[in-house]
């Protein structure tokens, strides 16, 4: 039973050291991906100097403009007509309402990364945690199996029983949720990706 415990525990990289796919400098981060807490307008945008086109927020069309095209279910195909038709009736401010536009979209697509990498933070502790319970299942597993009352597997306790049942659907829970990993890691790369291609639509208009 030791052995099985072993083995099940090595197949979730669960015994060589943390809890998650690599080893990082932050154990809070489980992604291959490059961690970046937070970017800045700089990283995507050459255009004019946001804080001199105003507040964005105070503009209801280009807030409007911007929250919209910000949202992924915008297609980025649909982005371009959009913001033709802004500059159609942007006036003689067309320069500083367009930056007023990106302005809002990198503050919700930002904020938008921010929750989600702080969701990843707290998705990594739970499976640290979950990997750190099926260790101590498998422990109490292998003493159960091994104590002079379990000589004979047809006399099992209940108890070593009820907790290799609780290890496995643990194991199990554990290995679904590392699997979505993959999505859920390129979310903030999908969002950057996104906010730099809408950045590119903009400054072309200006």
């Amino acid at each position: 039973m030791i052995r099985s415990c072993t083995l099940s525990l090595l197949a979730l990289g669960l015994l060589a050291g943390p809890a998650l796919a690599q080893p990082k400098g932050d154990p809070d981060w489980p992604c291959v991906q490059r961690k970046v807490s937070t970017l800045s307008p700089g990283t995507v945008w050459t255009g004019p100097d946001l804080a001199e086109a105003g507040a964005w927020g105070d503009d209801f069309e280009a807030a409007q403009l911007a929250q919209k095209i910000a949202s992924r279910r915008t297609p980025l195909n649909e982005v371009d007509p959009l913001l033709d038709a802004f500059g159609e009736t942007a006036g003689a401010e067309k320069g500083k309402r367009l930056t007023r536009v990106f302005a809002g979209v990198f503050e919700v697509l930002n904020g938008e990364r921010n929750k989600v990498i702080a969701g990843i933070g707290r998705y990594a502790q739970g499976q640290r945690r979950m990997a750190e319970r099926i260790r101590d299942e498998a422990d109490k597993i292998s003493a159960t199996k091994d104590g002079p009352s379990a000589q004979d597997a047809r006399d099992m306790p209940k108890e070593a029983s009820e907790l290799e049942t609780k290890f496995a659907w643990d194991r199990r829970i554990f290995q679904e949720r590392s699997q979505s990993l993959t999505y859920v890691c390129e979310v903030p790369t999908l969002l950057e990706q996104r906010l730099g291609e809408i950045a590119r639509k903009i400054q072309a208009r200006l």
